[in-house]
């Protein structure tokens, strides 16, 4: 009875001679060595699944800390932009409240250059009526000599 060697546990090949060896009990031996290769099999099976499992959560660990890595750097960038906004609003504040006072400031010294302009106009109307004054005076005077004179 030429069988074909079946291995055992642990990759072993049994030789003809040990499967010739008990003729009466050879069934057995090759029921209890597919048993050992089938128990071999499923515990090795259970080791690569409970690794597939492992490695599985890992890398969904490793995917989430990515994915949280990545969150936090365009969440940076946005808070870096948000706060330079309130800066720059803060600051546009400030110069439409610097902008206002100085067009105040503006508006008094136009109205006190207008004040200025409108009394240096005014020296110079007293100026020339003065001038005019002078000149009707001394016609006057001039006239009055003449008459006296004649």
């Amino acid at each position: 009875m030429n069988s074909p060697q079946l291995p055992q546990t642990r990759g072993r090949v049994l030789s003809s001679s040990e499967i010739n060896k008990s003729p009466a009990g050879s069934g057995g031996d090759l029921e209890s060595s597919l048993i050992q290769i089938y128990h071999h099999h499923h515990h090795n099976s259970l080791k690569l699944r409970d690794q597939a499992e492992k490695a599985k959560k890992d890398a969904i660990k490793k995917a989430g800390r990515v994915s949280d890595l990545l969150v936090e750097a365009v969440n940076g960038g946005v808070q870096e932009s948000f706060i330079n906004e309130k800066r720059i609003e803060a600051e546009i504040r400030a110069l439409a409240s610097t902008i206002a006072r100085f067009m105040k400031q503006t508006d008094q010294w136009l109205a006190a250059s207008h004040a200025i302009n409108t009394a240096v106009k005014e020296i110079g109307d007293f100026e020339n009526w003065m001038k005019s004054m002078d000149f009707d005076c001394k016609s006057i005077n001039a006239g009055i000599r003449n008459i006296y004179q004649q």
